[in-house]
């Protein structure tokens, strides 16, 4: 069985960090919020408690019973988990009298635990609370310290398992033992064995559907992008010809998408049929501007095309989808599922609307994990790096109402977008790339004439795993070059601009 550190979530903005850390040590990890109840067994090795935005001192402030995790495995405290530790083990927090946030230098470092091996005086930690621990528990050490703060690490003696407490952040870049703080707590602590690869991933999986399914047959949509690709080629690896896969072309897909992707699907044996419905969602979108209509109309339109194909199919008990594990995440929030900032286009509603079980390969992983199964699974570059690209398509890059004219506008100026950044070889330096259609229109010269055309944006963005992302600085002469071709060659568009927002604030797609 797969071993595994829990991570119990407060809150922190950090969280997911920790996760890729120890993931990156071939560890398996879960987040999990704090009030579930944990499940104590040989595969447990440990737990991590996360930051917070709360503080202990709050009127009723998140909390677990520490004491009792650690009478059954090792236990590691970050900044508010730390804090949290200090209370429940007999020692006092209290407001600081200025925020602490940023760099800081450790210094006084004892050696004498396994969490501080091979950490060196004077490396930057990075610091990010308004408490601070102004009391120590009687049965602890101070293990390090800084030039503002007595207490900016401490273990606990005499426990029946490791207990230590950091009060800077180690999941973040700006410290730099942060991974050696880790690997420290995961892999000598918790003497976790480093074997969750992408190959025993791939092979757990397949035993898993196939134990799941046996011989029943799955029905599930494609996407043409990462996840659903890597979850159909899994669930095709686990059970063969029993997988039934539909690709919708809704009209909003990239110029020459759907027939390039049904071709590449056909290289990798999916057993996949296409569908364009292409003509339905042009009207059902007809005189529709708002947003958030658009994403519903869009959604429930393609969940009746989807089940109106999978009828045509006999014995179906199997719905697959490509979830991964920041939507399992934000589902099971800290504060409950998340405020909706857009609907997103997927099958939801799907498994109970047909009476079918998910099959969802992909749930425990994040994007970059993805990623990495996929290339154990051979697939190509052309599928696994292929940018994000949003459910509903260019039906959200079209600015308010959508028409087939607009869409075939869109489509010739983006293919030129992202084909130069293909050409001067940044399109993987960067997250997402996309144009965007404005609902504005501008006076241009273009010869001896004057125009009166639309406007399009150009986003595009970096980014780890498209929770935060920053604007892309793409050269200016690559960005006019683009400009240019646009310009030149669609004819109905005669400026381009640069969407230089970062997120937060900003969304990257604008609708």
């Amino acid at each position: 069985m797969t071993e595994k550190i829990i991570i119990l979530d407060f809150g922190s903005q950090y969280t997911q960090l920790i996760a890729r850390n120890i993931r990156e040590l071939n560890v398996y990890c879960e987040i999990v919020p704090f009030y579930q109840t944990i499940t104590f067994d040989d595969t447990l090795k440990g737990v991590i408690l996360s930051g917070s935005p709360a503080s202990v001192n709050d009127d009723n402030p998140p909390v677990v019973n520490i004491r009792e995790i650690n009478s059954k495995v090792p236990v590691l405290g970050l900044c508010y988990g730390a804090q949290l530790t200090t209370v429940q083990y007999g020692g006092r927090v209290e407001k600081s009298s200025s925020r602490e946030y940023g760099r800081a230098q450790l210094c006084n470092i004892s050696h004498n635990y396994a969490i501080t091996d091979g950490i060196e005086e004077h490396n930057q930690v990075w610091m990010s609370h308004a408490d601070t621990i102004t009391e120590l528990a009687a049965n602890a050490d101070i293990i390090a310290q800084t030039d503002s703060i007595p207490v900016a690490a401490f273990a606990i003696k005499q426990t029946p398992f490791p207990l230590y407490g950091l009060q800077f952040h180690p999941e973040v870049t700006h410290t730099e033992n942060g991974r050696m703080f880790i690997s420290n707590f995961v892999t000598d602590i918790c003497a976790c064995s480093q074997n969750w690869t992408a190959a025993a991933y791939v092979q757990e999986s397949v035993a898993r559907i196939r134990e799941q399914v046996g011989n029943q047959k799955v029905v599930m949509a494609l996407s043409g992008g990462v996840d659903s690709t890597v979850a159909a080629t899994l669930i095709q690896q686990a059970i063969g010809e029993n997988l039934y896969c539909i690709f919708v072309d809704n009209g909003l897909l990239r110029k020459d998408e759907f027939s390039d992707v049904l071709e590449g699907y056909k290289t990798l044996g999916l057993n996949v049929k296409g569908v364009d419905a292409s003509a339905a969602f042009y009207d059902k979108l007809k005189g529709v501007s708002d947003p958030e209509t658009k994403r519903k109309i869009i959604g429930g339109l393609f969940i009746d095309v989807f089940q109106e194909e999978a009828t045509h199919i006999q014995d179906i008990h199997f719905l697959g989808q490509g979830t991964i594990y920041p939507d399992v995440i934000e589902s099971v929030s800290v504060n409950g599922p998340s405020q909706t900032i857009k609907s997103h286009h997927n099958v939801g509603g799907l498994p109970e609307k047909m009476h079918m079980q998910l099959v969802e390969p992909l749930r425990l992983l994040f994007k970059d994990e993805v990623r990495r199964i996929g290339r154990e699974l051979g697939l190509d570059d052309a599928f696994l790096q292929r940018h994000p690209f949003p459910g509903p398509g260019l039906g959200i890059r079209i600015l308010g109402e959508v028409s087939a004219d607009k869409v075939k506008l869109l489509q010739n100026a983006d293919a030129i977008f992202i084909s130069i950044l293909k050409e001067k070889n940044i399109y993987h330096d960067i997250w997402q790339a996309g144009t965007m259609l404005l609902p504005v229109q501008s006076v241009g010269v273009m010869g001896d004439e004057r125009t009166y055309e639309f406007t399009v944006a150009l986003r595009a963005v970096t980014s780890v795993d498209g929770m935060t992302a920053d604007w892309a600085h793409i050269p200016y002469d690559i960005l006019a070059l683009i400009s240019n071709e646009i310009i030149n060659k669609v004819k109905g568009i005669n400026r381009v601009v640069y969407d230089i927002s970062s997120k937060p604030p900003a969304t990257i797609e604008w609708e």
